[in-house]
């Protein structure tokens, strides 16, 4: 999806977040209101917290299973224009302990998917909601400014072994992002240690990272077909954190279609732990 200009603030008086969890949802609120937006922040839960609360103009809660309600709220609050930002995790699906009792609104449209791969569940999701008259707008459009860059961001340089691992996992992301299965690759020595799936980034980071033991490379891109209305790649200073407990050396992200969080901060970091900090560019 190509990202479109948004309308001069004053077209419209709020702008409905839809959030999820971590640094994401702060950072599109904090952007949104510099440019003159009421952010009315509502987040899903689980697995949202309160955190983005101080953020926002208001704040409301919503449980995750309960999509009829999610409607009716976006009504109640005159919400036309709307966000998302957040990780919610799909694994939330799969787990019999969260109380999570789906509403017919939700049944209905879970029946109607072909499968419930992301793409697929988040496509029909902001489907049916612009159906009802809420019009959702790019993530990146709220991020301009932490879209990671093209180059090395640390002070350390990726070696040209790095680069080889970098080049060799690269191809492997976009093509299991291209099958909607993820969008991080691990790899030391020209072999794949972990893939992202329904874990996540984080759980691939790990279990990669504990089966290379030491010197993995991590790879992120957007996926082919990135609809930048949700599910767009996200890094920030918690990732760092878990490289350095997995003893990885390299973070390689796609320039210009990658959301760092806390940018300068997460550099700091970066250069901290001695992690090699890369935004990439390539042409398909």
């Amino acid at each position: 999806m190509p990202l479109k200009a948004l309308p001069p603030s004053g077209s419209y008086k709020t702008l409905g977040l839809i959030a999820g969890t971590g640094r994401l949802p702060i950072a599109v609120a904090t952007e949104a209101k510099k440019m003159g937006y009421k952010v009315i922040a509502i987040a899903l839960n689980p697995p949202a917290d309160e955190s983005l609360k101080p953020f926002a103009d208001d704040f409301h809660k919503v449980n995750i299973a309960r999509f009829g309600s999610l409607i009716k709220l976006l009504k109640k609050l005159s919400i036309t224009n709307a966000v998302m930002a957040g990780k919610v995790p799909k694994a939330l699906l799969y787990k019999h302990k969260t109380n999570l009792i789906p509403d017919l609104k939700a049944v209905k449209l879970l029946f109607s998917l072909k499968n419930r791969s992301d793409d697929t569940i988040m496509t029909a999701v902001v489907n049916e909601l612009e159906k009802n008259g809420i019009k959702f707008h790019p993530t990146t459009a709220f991020t301009k400014e932490l879209l990671a860059p093209e180059g090395v961001l640390t002070n350390k340089k990726p070696s040209k072994n790095d680069m080889k691992d970098i080049e060799f996992g690269w191809d492997i992301a976009k093509k299991i992002g291209q099958l909607d299965i993820g969008q991080t690759v691990v790899v030391k020595n020209s072999a794949v240690m972990a893939i992202e799936a329904i874990e996540g980034t984080d759980e691939a980071i790990k279990r990669g990272g504990n089966l290379a033991e030491k010197d993995a490379v991590v790879i992120k891109v957007s996926k082919p077909q990135q609809d930048l209305r949700f599910d767009v790649p996200v890094v920030g200073i918690d990732t760092i954190t878990l490289m350095k407990k997995a003893a990885a050396r390299v973070l390689a992200v796609e320039a210009g279609k990658c959301i760092i969080i806390d940018m300068e901060k997460f550099i700091k970091e970066a250069d901290r732990a001695g992690i090699v900090v890369t935004g990439i560019t390539v042409n398909d």
